[in-house]
């Protein structure tokens, strides 16, 4: 994950967007971030409604998706179509619930790292 920033990029930005905290946060890539913040703009969004919005192609904005839902950053629900088929449609987790995620993600980590500086030395 080349495009993925880490916790040494996150510390070292003065002023880091909610994109790149995301991103950091859960170990997403930037591109995943943008996909998830356009679903909050834009929700029900199919994967081709989403690459238009995103200028991307469809698989990667699929791609970028099954990240999303893997975190738990989106949910899918499939639509049927009148001429038969379906469509699935993407909805952003609520920005409310994602940022309980992100504390939530931030306190496990801590609480791992101090206890292995409590280790050291034992």
């Amino acid at each position: 994950m080349a495009d993925a920033p880490d916790l040494e990029d996150l510390i070292e930005t003065n002023d880091p967007s909610f994109g790149h905290v995301l991103a950091c946060v859960f170990g997403i890539q930037r591109h995943e971030s943008r996909t998830y913040l356009a679903l909050l703009d834009n929700p029900g969004s199919t994967v081709a409604e989403l690459a238009e919005i995103l200028d991307r192609d469809r698989s990667n904005v699929n791609r970028s998706l099954t990240t999303l839902l893997d975190k738990g950053l989106t949910e899918r629900k499939r639509r049927l179509l009148d001429p038969g088929g379906y469509v699935y449609q993407y909805t952003a987790t609520p920005l409310p619930e994602a940022k309980e995620m992100m504390h939530a993600a931030l306190d496990e980590w801590a609480d791992t790292v101090h206890s292995r500086i409590d280790s050291f030395g034992q």
